[in-house]
């Protein structure tokens, strides 16, 4: 007797449930786009005939009519209308399926590319990727751009005439969210003096959150990447591309670390060896 009193509630909890989910979802797909006034003006519009046909002694015969064409097909008309916010919502759930990792390699081979032209041409950029700390107090203060990305479009923000090129981008998911982004500053002295600014700034976001920071030297033309308060300097293109591997795609500290090490060893020895040559 009892479970035939839950297995009712529980249906009808596991009902609500969906349903929250689903209204939930919808709703947070359309905040962005012109699909949420759409659809405000769709409940305005319902409410306002609902209550006209409440009134008593009035004959709507007509719009009753009318009301009963729209209930009919209403279904069609908001996959029609709402296509392309639906689409969105169905590429949102591919990215936590399987072609996750794929987003993110292809991610990483854009932003290494990038790197890799500009520092052939001495082009300095500083670029940061969210990791699980979001960086919004930076972004409201940067030139939004919400773009996807790519290797030529990295390139052209940081071209020297381009007026997005001063400050950093951040880059969240597979998107440039912002551009021209100021960051703060590395405070410790012990820092070396020979560092610039780009590289500075890099090592201060990598203080305050876990974001991973590229960077791209002016003046020389070499790569660097902090994470957590530790700036890798004069990296190749391949140990950049394992290394953000390591962080955006296995998020294993542990390997990292041995990865760190290993980009540490080999920076002494080919220091070392510049020193036998000198």
């Amino acid at each position: 007797m009892v479970w035939t009193n839950i297995i009712p509630l529980l249906a009808e909890g596991i009902q609500i449930a969906i349903l929250f989910v689903a209204i939930y979802g919808f709703l947070y797909f359309l905040r962005k786009s012109r699909g949420l006034q759409v659809f405000v003006g769709i409940i305005v519009a319902a409410f306002v005939l609902s209550m006209i046909l409440r009134i008593k002694g009035l004959q709507f015969d007509v719009l009753e009519h009318l009301v009963d064409v729209i209930l009919n097909s209403l279904f069609i008309a908001l996959i029609i209308i709402f296509q392309p916010e639906l689409r969105r919502a169905l590429a949102e759930l591919g990215s936590f399926s399987a072609w996750q990792g794929k987003r993110k390699r292809e991610l990483i081979v854009e932003i290494v590319t990038a790197a890799s032209d500009m520092a052939r041409r001495k082009c300095g950029a500083i670029i940061v990727i969210e990791r699980n700390t979001q960086l919004q107090n930076y972004i409201e203060d940067s030139v939004m751009l919400d773009a996807k990305v790519h290797y030529l479009l990295l390139e052209s923000i940081f071209y020297p005439k381009s007026p997005l090129h001063d400050g950093a981008v951040i880059i969240r998911k597979d998107k440039i969210l912002a551009a021209r982004v100021i960051l703060p500053l590395i405070t410790n002295a012990e820092i070396s003096k020979y560092l610039g600014t780009r590289h500075r700034a890099a090592l201060g976001i990598s203080e305050e959150s876990d974001a991973v920071t590229v960077v791209v030297s002016e003046e020389t033309g070499s790569l660097s990447i902090t994470y957590k308060g530790t700036i890798h300097r004069d990296i190749s293109s391949r140990d950049m591309e394992n290394l953000l591997e390591k962080l955006l795609i296995l998020k294993d500290d542990h390997e990292l670390s041995e990865a760190v090490m290993m980009l540490d060893d080999n920076n002494d020895s080919e220091n070392n060896s510049q020193e036998k040559r000198q």
